[in-house]
């Protein structure tokens, strides 16, 4: 019994890393990453899609041959701006480009082009849009995120334990539910106030699907709770809960998150 134990735990412990995996490199704030022939030579490009807003935002291509030469142009999002451009300076091997900071949830859209002899090469067909934040202290973020990961590990473990018709599904239950609650509802408005100088953007005030997530996926396990605490046996919620926070997982990080509306300045979700 002890050894399928430890194999339960091993399975929790690397389903849970997996999803920190994928969270990571998914959604609207992962890098854009790609490749294009440029005069007979594969030019590899990451072109960043968020940084903190108290400095300028430093687009850059990697490791590009002598002869190479580039631009940046970037308007605001949302608005009727003219574009903008801005050359790209050699630093190295390496081409860049600095973008204006804005204030927390403003955002740009940028495109890049590379030249090289008579060739010009737009990298990003499509432009990339970058949102700014505020710098979150890491006596905030790095809890958030220990929390918010100990919750996945603890609702993956506890739906697996009342799969077998284990002894400790309450206690498990009830540790899923603190650590979402303090991750999500603690820590989380925590994080969005330092980040976007707003503590909830979601239900009833917004459409941030980050908070409205949360939100659902607390109350599943709440409701989990309830049912176990009535009836011990009941392994059904759980279950349920366990799947809902899965589901919540793996909706990308950041969807139709906060956006600075430039016309009102005010920040807005669902764009």
């Amino acid at each position: 019994m002890k050894i399928k134990q430890v194999y339960i735990w091993i399975f929790s412990v690397v389903f849970t890393l997996a999803f920190a995996y994928y969270q990571r490199t998914t959604g609207p704030t992962y890098p854009v990453r790609g490749e294009k022939i440029i005069a007979g030579q594969t030019v590899k490009y990451k072109l960043i899609r968020s940084h903190v807003s108290e400095k300028d935002a430093d687009i850059r291509v990697k490791e590009l041959p002598e002869g190479f030469t580039g631009e940046v142009s970037y308007k605001r999002l949302g608005t009727n701006d003219d574009w903008t451009v801005v050359p790209m300076v050699r630093e190295g091997q390496d081409l860049n480009a600095m973008l204006p900071h804005q204030p927390p949830a403003g955002k740009l859209m940028y495109h890049v082009t590379l030249s090289s002899g008579n060739e010009r090469v737009l990298l990003n067909d499509e432009p990339t849009v970058i949102r700014f934040k505020g710098d979150v202290p890491a006596w905030v973020l790095i809890p958030h995120i220990i929390f918010i990961f100990t919750a996945m590990l603890m609702s993956t473990r506890t739906g697996l334990e009342a799969v077998r018709k284990g002894k400790k599904t309450l206690r498990y239950a009830w540790i899923t539910l603190i650590t979402l609650f303090v991750a999500g509802l603690i820590l989380g408005p925590a994080v969005q106030k330092y980040a976007f100088d707003a503590f909830w953007t979601g239900w009833p005030f917004g459409q941030d699907l980050t908070d409205n997530k949360t939100l659902v996926a607390f109350i599943f396990w709440a409701i989990a709770v309830w049912r176990l605490k009535k009836n011990p046996e009941n392994r059904t919620w759980p279950i349920v809960a366990m799947v809902v926070l899965i589901v919540v997982f793996l909706i990308p990080h950041s969807m139709f998150g906060s956006s600075l509306d430039y016309s009102s300045g005010q920040i807005e979700t669902g764009r």
